[in-house]
């Protein structure tokens, strides 16, 4: 069995500043998340929010089973994390920095430019394992606060640490490709976003990219030269 790279049976908290285990602070990432998650979704007041809504979203059908790949995104972001946590300290620091980038920017539009969607269903067309998940996911999600979307956000970090990650195989890194494409779809099927929200991922992805991976992208085109 791999074993991890640092041995946390040895961690203490007076310890936290040491070179060693410095990077669990970054775990405070998602204290600031979940405030954040609260102040945006329960106290700013939905006839505030501005509409965010396209033409291709219409054209996009209601199919309950995709909640299954949209409930997946949590699995794949902890066990990302986690893996690299506990097996490759620098792609945990630089897939974390990408998260937190997404976050603050996230928050600070929903903030200044709140937002909403009209996508979900008023009832459910079938009723299913499918939907009875979905019920539990709408009534404890608002529809405020979706563009830019964190889902497809996350999962482009997701996706960019296991392609840099060395001792990934290309199976591998190819299944995680399909997995966030099946993501970004799932958001879109299960009415959690509209179009919009995924291309206004992008710039923030783009940005957490320049600051997680900016030296890692300096150094690959000076080996190119």
């Amino acid at each position: 069995m791999k074993k991890p790279v640092v041995d946390y049976r040895r961690f203490r908290l007076r310890k936290i500043n040491e070179p060693e285990y410095r990077h669990i602070w970054l775990l405070l990432g998602w204290v600031g998340y979940f405030l954040a998650y609260f102040l945006t979704e329960r106290l700013i007041p939905m006839e505030k929010c501005h509409l965010i809504h396209s033409k291709l979203d219409d054209m996009i059908p209601f199919r309950e089973e995709f909640v299954v790949f949209y409930v997946y995104w949590y699995l794949l972001v902890f066990g990302t994390l986690l893996y690299f946590f506990l097996y490759n300290v620098e792609s945990y620091k630089r897939a974390s920095i990408f998260i937190i980038v997404t976050q603050v920017v996230a928050t600070i539009v929903y903030i200044v430019y709140p937002n909403v969607q009209d996508l979900r269903p008023e009832i459910f067309p079938r009723q299913n394992v499918f939907t009875w998940v979905l019920g539990i996911i709408y009534s404890a999600d608002t529809p405020s606060g979706v563009c830019p979307s964190l889902h497809a956000a996350y999962s482009f970090g997701i996706l960019s640490a296991w392609l840099k990650e060395k001792e990934a195989s290309v199976p591998w890194k190819g299944f995680i490709a399909v997995s966030v494409i099946l993501i970004c779809l799932s958001i879109l099927f299960v009415k959690q976003h509209s179009a919009i929200d995924i291309a206004a991922a992008v710039p923030v992805g783009i940005l957490a990219e320049i600051i997680a991976y900016g030296s890692w992208w300096k150094q690959r085109l000076k080996k190119k030269r």
